[in-house]
Order: C-alpha cells, then sequence, then structure tokens
C-alpha cells in the first residue's frame, strides 16, 4: 500500500487557470485604493474683496437645515453701501457640480446675469438679494442678515425665469422681520440632498478697495456633518467596536495557548491592532467635524499615516501566509528582505498619495506621481501573492499534508469570494456613481469607502479563524522532513529503512563466502554521501526552489538523527 502512494503522481492543474486568476486579481486591486478624502466642511470665514467672483459652497445638508451668513467686518478708506445677493439650489444629480471652479470661469456667456454656473441643469432654487449695508471706518458693529420669504422655485429656461421675477418683483426681496427668526439665517434647505450656495457682493462705489469678512455656517439637528457622510461616520464607530471585538477574541485565544503561538500568530495581533487604531482616529476625525465644522489638519494627516501603515502591514501579512511562512518554511531567508523592501515602498508612496489627496491637490501632477508606483506596487503584491500561494498548495499537495492543504484551500476560497464580492461591487459602483450622468443615489456614496474596508475585515476574520491559537497549534506549525500528521510518510520512511537493513544483512553474507572483505568505511562518510547524493524525499526533487537554507540544514540534521 505504501509502495502503491508512493509512485502516485501528483497531476499539477492547468497554470491556465491559476495565471487567469492571478491576472484578473492584479488588474482588479491594483486599480483599488481606499479614497476616503477630508470630511465636507459646515462652517467656512471667508474674505471677500473688491473685484473678487462669487463665493461658491457646496454641501450636501438634510431638509430644515439653517444656512447662516454673517458679515464679521468690513474694510474701506470711504463710506461704501454693499449689498449682498445670493442664490441657493437643490440639485438631485449629486455630481452635477463636481468641477465647480473651473464650470464658473467657463461659462460667462451661458448663465448671463444668472448666479447659476449651470442654468439648465434641473433642480429647485431661491434666490435673494439684501437691503444695502452702510460700511464706514468708524463702524463698530454690522447689522445682520434677516431670513427670505421666497419658496423654491423649479428650475426653468432663463427667459421664463426672468418673466416670473417681472412678474413678482417681492419674491426676490422680502423678508421676514428680526424678531420672528434668528439673526443671520437667510434660508432653511427644504430637502434632503446636495445644494449650491453662491455669494455675489456688490458695492456702490465698485473703483474703491474695500474688503469684507463673512462667516458661512450649516448645520442642522445631527451636526455639521453632510448626509452623506453621517453613515459612513457611524460606520467607522461599528468598525471600531468590530476591531475591538477582534482584538480581545485574538488575546483571550493567545492567552490560553500561550505556550504553542506561531510567529505569524504575532502579525495578526499586529494587524488587529492597527485596524483597530485606524478605525478610532477615523471615527474621532468626523466626530470632532460634526462637532466644531471643520477637519483638523493634523488629526486627518494622522489618520493617514495610520491607515497606510495599517494597509502596508496587512499586504504584508497576506503575502507571508501565501509564502507558508511558519507552515511549509520555518523562515523566509532572504525572500524576508524582498518583503519588507515592498512592504517600505508601499508605505512611502500610500504616505504620500493620502496627504495630498485630503489637502485637496488628488489632481495635480505630484499626486500622480504618487499614484502610479502605488497602483505599480499594488499590483505586484497582488501577482505575488497568487503565484506564492499556488506554489505553496502545490507543496502541501506533494508532501499529502492534508491538514495544512485544508487550512490554505479555505484561504484560497476567502481570496476568490473577495474577489467576486469586488467585481460585483465595482460593476455596482461604476453604474450607480461613475459612469452615470446624473448620480441621483447621493445616499449611498458612503458604501463606496466603506465596502473595501468591510472587505478587508472579512479576511481578516477568515485568517482570525484559520489560524488561530488552539491546543493543536503544532499541527500548523513547520516540520522538518515530515509532519506529525503524515501517517502515510512515517510508515513509507519504516520501508525503506526496513530495505536498507536488507541490503546490509546481504552484504555481511557475501564476505561469509570467501568474497574479499571491503574496508572498512565511516559511517560520518556514509551519511555525507547519502546527504548528498540521494534526496530525502521526492519534494526536494520537485520543488528545490521552495526549500531555503535554513529548511535544508534542520531537514539534514533531522534525517542523520534518524538514521543513527
Amino acid at each position: 500500500m505504501a509502495a502503491a502512494v508512493r509512485t502516485r503522481t501528483w497531476k499539477r492543474p492547468g497554470s491556465g487557470v491559476f495565471s487567469q486568476w492571478m491576472v484578473f486579481f492584479t488588474v482588479l486591486l491594483g486599480s483599488v485604493h481606499e479614497t476616503v478624502a477630508a470630511p465636507e466642511t459646515g462652517l467656512w470665514k471667508i474674505t471677500i474683496v473688491n473685484g473678487s467672483r462669487p463665493l461658491i459652497l457646496k454641501k450636501a445638508m438634510y431638509k430644515d437645515t439653517d444656512v447662516v451668513l454673517k458679515v464679521v467686518s468690513c474694510s474701506c478708506t470711504k463710506t461704501v453701501d454693499f449689498t449682498i445677493h445670493w442664490f441657493l439650489k437643490y440639485h438631485p444629480c449629486y455630481n452635477e457640480y463636481n468641477n465647480i471652479e473651473e464650470m464658473y470661469e467657463r461659462t460667462p456667456l451661458s448663465r448671463g446675469e444668472s448666479l447659476d454656473p449651470k442654468p439648465n441643469a434641473p433642480g429647485e432654487y431661491i434666490e435673494h438679494k439684501h437691503h444695502p449695508i452702510p460700511c464706514k471706518s468708524d463702524l463698530l458693529s454690522l447689522p445682520g442678515l434677516h431670513k427670505t420669504k421666497a419658496t423654491p422655485r423649479t428650475v426653468i429656461s432663463p427667459d421664463r425665469s426672468e418673466e416670473l421675477k417681472k412678474s413678482d418683483p417681492d419674491w426676490i426681496s422680502a423678508e421676514y422681520d428680526a424678531k420672528s427668526t434668528r439673526e443671520n439665517v437667510i434660508a432653511t434647505t427644504w430637502k434632503d440632498g446636495p445644494y449650491l450656495l453662491v455669494v455675489k457682493v456688490m458695492s456702490n462705489k465698485p473703483e474703491l478697495n474695500w474688503n469684507l469678512t463673512v462667516d458661512v455656517v450649516m448645520k442642522g439637528s445631527h451636526g455639521y456633518i453632510s448626509i452623506t457622510e453621517w453613515p459612513l461616520m457611524i460606520f467607522y464607530m461599528v468598525m471600531c467596536v468590530v476591531y475591538i471585538l477582534y482584538a480581545l477574541l485574538w488575546f483571550v485565544w493567545a492567552a490560553c495557548y500561550w505556550k504553542d503561538l506561531l510567529r505569524i500568530q504575532f502579525w495578526i495581533a499586529g494587524v488587529i491592532f492597527l485596524g483597530m487604531v485606524e478605525k478610532a482616529v477615523f471615527c474621532a476625525e468626523y466626530e470632532n467635524t460634526n462637532a466644531v465644522g471643520s477637519a483638523t489638519p493634523g488629526l486627518l494627516i494622522f489618520a493617514e499615516l495610520v491607515s497606510a501603515l495599517k494597509r502596508t502591514l496587512s499586504r504584508l501579512l497576506v503575502i507571508i501566509v501565501s509564502l507558508g511562512y511558519g507552515i511549509i518554511k520555518p523562515r523566509l531567508g532572504a525572500v524576508m528582505h524582498r518583503v519588507v523592501g515592498l512592504g517600505i515602498l508601499y508605505f512611502a508612496f500610500a504616505c504620500v498619495e493620502g496627504v495630498l489627496r485630503i489637502t485637496g491637490t488628488k489632481d495635480s501632477d505630484l499626486a500622480l506621481l504618487a499614484n502610479i508606483p502605488l497602483a505599480l506596487l499594488d499590483s505586484s503584491l497582488c501577482w505575488w501573492i497568487f503565484v506564492s500561494l499556488a506554489q505553496t498548495i502545490k507543496t502541501l499537495k506533494l508532501r499529502r499534508n492534508p491538514v495544512k492543504l485544508s487550512l490554505y484551500r479555505h484561504f484560497t476560497n476567502t481570496l476568490i469570494f473577495a474577489v467576486i464580492a469586488s467585481v460585483i461591487f465595482m460593476a455596482w459602483s461604476a453604474k450607480k456613481l461613475h459612469l452615470a450622468d446624473c448620480q441621483s443615489d447621493w445616499i449611498e456614496v458612503w458604501v463606496e469607502d466603506a465596502f473595501w474596508r468591510f472587505l478587508f475585515s472579512f479576511v481578516l476574520l477568515v485568517i482570525m479563524f484559520l489560524w488561530r491559537p488552539s491546543a493543536n497549534n503544532q499541527r500548523y506549525a513547520f516540520t522538518p522532513l515530515i509532519d506529525d500528521s503524515d501517517d502515510e510518510e512515517i510508515e513509507e520512511f519504516i520501508a525503506s529503512s526496513n530495505i536498507a537493513d536488507g541490503i546490509k544483512l546481504r552484504a555481511d553474507k557475501s564476505e561469509t563466502n570467501g568474497t574479499a572483505k571491503h574496508p572498512e568505511t565511516n559511517p560520518d562518510e556514509d551519511l555525507k554521501w547519502v546527504e548528498d547524493n540521494i534526496p530525502s524525499s521526492f519534494t526536494d526533487v520537485a520543488l528545490p526552489v521552495l526549500l531555503d537554507s535554513d529548511e535544508e540544514i534542520m531537514t539534514t540534521k533531522y534525517e542523520m538523527s534518524k538514521l543513527e
């Protein structure tokens, strides 16, 4: 039976299958990044000078959010009267005004006197022109602005809009008195969704130099945070709790079986810790923005650095798992230097890309220089993961180790599931968010940021359960030459020992029949010859490149101890 098993060969799966999955996974994940930008601001302090273009702000808000416009101070050489004219528009398409700054510069003729950069874009709007505000050099306080009485109008053609203004001249100028509304609240949103606010300040003496400082506040019942980022803040809270549970579970497992911990289990603990810190920092960032109205630059940069470190360590974890670290190899040797080098490069480019993204220079040439190497590194890492995983599975099949092979098959199935889920999500995201002319499902924008983090947390959970500390930890640890669970290998080893004994007996018999006695040989020299010329197992012949020098030394020592 042992001989029959010995001669059985393993049929290697078609390389085309692995190659197709590797190429697909590489292209897929090489183009995927966690694209969290800075949270939308809800509080602005802006200085407007003579000749400056209108102030343009956009934000997705809840219904009944108060829009506050307060004139804080003014500076002028002579007495000047300022007229504030603003335009607030609800637009159902979230991506309608993505390139608003460039759009306003390119459409001076098409918009005419209108403040709307795209007058023909669908939506509802209100428009108001306040009474003149005097500015004097000795003026200590400025009068507050009052809320408009205008009701929202549906966007129509510019000609018909002018006709409506002439038919109802009070629509653009009617205001509530100071007692009935809160001071400086100029309007209240009437729907959930994205809004555009355009503010234009005009003076009766355009030749004079002046400046005006205004505060713009958009705060609803949920705080300053936008309607598209409120679910994301809740998501980070939940994920922070999830990673705390991950850490507690892993700590309990490690405490129960601390004597049998494997090296790879310390890597898993590090990834869990960084994931917990990352989610806590992002949660604090969104909470801070919701409370004070604007993000803190230092906290944003720290969050991106922690996120880059966690992403780097998580990729390295998947690589060393795929390489069989601690499972078929006691250490990675020279390969570890390549792993660490790629990790350092990835961390550096991820930090640069993250900082440029949150500082608003995502479309600059410098950001492009950081994105290209990061995408190439991601693709290289993904290719390396699948090549290493295929080689590790091949090695385990040759060694006929069902326990470790089952472990890696579950891990491979998890990665394949992650690929399929990623494809489905990317197709949905492209259809709903990126390729749509009108991105009407703006409430689902947060899912694009949350999905990739949730997907990795799922893969991490699977890795935790597959490599969890247990009483049978050593079944997965590297053992030289043979594993404890390989009963067939033990039988084969015993059979080969019996054959060697038979050869020695026949040699002794030939000496008694008068054959010349061979000179005595040193047993150490025999073992040396066996070590140099006879492979210890079929695996050493089939996969010499997968065994590093340390493993060969341990295997040789173990074989010599068995033969002695």
